[in-house]
């Protein structure tokens, strides 16, 4: 998207929140920032007793971080890693703690907060087919690179040209492949493991497809991928004007798991419930 057509985005976002409720969520445009937004929503409804506009599906990292900036929404669910590399355009941090201290310093002359991480990674994984793992006794990284014949690997489009991709895996764990990785549509990359189009493929963390036994991930045993821990990105005029706000928000801190947002993602994405019930489910099992 270029950036006029973003600024143009922006600005009908800005211009519709003219009459705005109090507080606006935002989200980015996949299943986890969809639940992840109503989840936040139904918490400030519970908590504030306030009339919440949700602006969800809003698009990709730059248009949702634009219309934070912006006061199109209020609040929206980033990643450490996403915002360092980006939005601050700075170089991977492997350490969780000094990462989220980067992006909050960096972040500070927009006027915008982080608040303490949800629970959960969602860093890149790599998988393999349960059946596979166990017949080859695969659990690490590095128990793949030992392994004698090469990989056929399946990655989403990015993944050959990221700083934290498929370059630097190799390098760091020799890992062998045999020819180019098949590039697809992340939707795919299951699919083309369970036919044995590909024996392994970089996948995220928190994918709901993850949550079926059918599918291992190999353990990082070299933390090669730098974190990219959830949390919530706030306006602090907005933490100002709402003063409850800041202690609704981070009841949520910690409160998900790596595993309970695969099974969320889960619900949405292979039993298509609306993300809606499936957050509010999420907040009715703690008061």
């Amino acid at each position: 998207m270029g950036r006029t057509s973003l600024l143009c985005l922006i600005a009908l976002l800005v211009t519709g929140c003219a009459s705005k409720p109090r507080i606006v969520v935002g989200s980015k445009n996949f299943t986890e920032q969809l639940v992840i937004g109503e989840i936040v929503a139904g918490q400030i409804e519970r908590r504030l007793g306030v009339q919440v506009d949700r602006k969800l599906n809003l698009g990709g990292t730059l248009l949702a971080h634009e219309a934070l900036r912006q006061g199109a929404i209020d609040v929206y669910p980033e990643y450490t890693g996403t915002a360092l590399t980006a939005v601050l355009k700075q170089p991977i941090i492997k350490d969780a703690k000094a990462a989220l201290e980067r992006v909050r310093q960096g972040y500070k002359p927009w006027q915008l907060e982080w608040l303490p991480p949800l629970g959960f990674n969602n860093s890149f994984v790599m998988v393999v087919p349960s059946e596979l793992a166990r017949g080859q006794q695969l659990k690490t990284l590095s128990d793949a690179a030992r392994r004698t014949a090469p990989w056929r690997l399946g990655v989403g489009y990015e993944f050959t040209q990221r700083p934290d991709g498929l370059q630097g895996l190799i390098r760091e764990y020799g890992l062998q492949l045999n020819g180019d990785p098949v590039a697809m549509d992340l939707g795919l990359l299951y699919k083309a493991l369970q036919g044995k189009n590909v024996e392994m493929a970089a996948a995220s963390a928190t994918d709901g497809m993850l949550a079926n036994t059918a599918y291992t991930v190999l353990e990082d045993d070299r933390h090669y991928f730098p974190p990219y821990e959830g949390a919530l990105v706030v306006r602090q005029e907005t933490l100002q004007q709402a003063p409850a706000l800041r202690a609704a928000l981070e009841e949520l801190s910690n409160r998900i798991s790596e595993a309970e947002m695969r099974r969320m993602n889960a619900l949405v994405d292979v039993e298509h419930r609306p993300a809606a019930q499936v957050a509010r489910e999420f907040l009715s099992r703690w008061k």
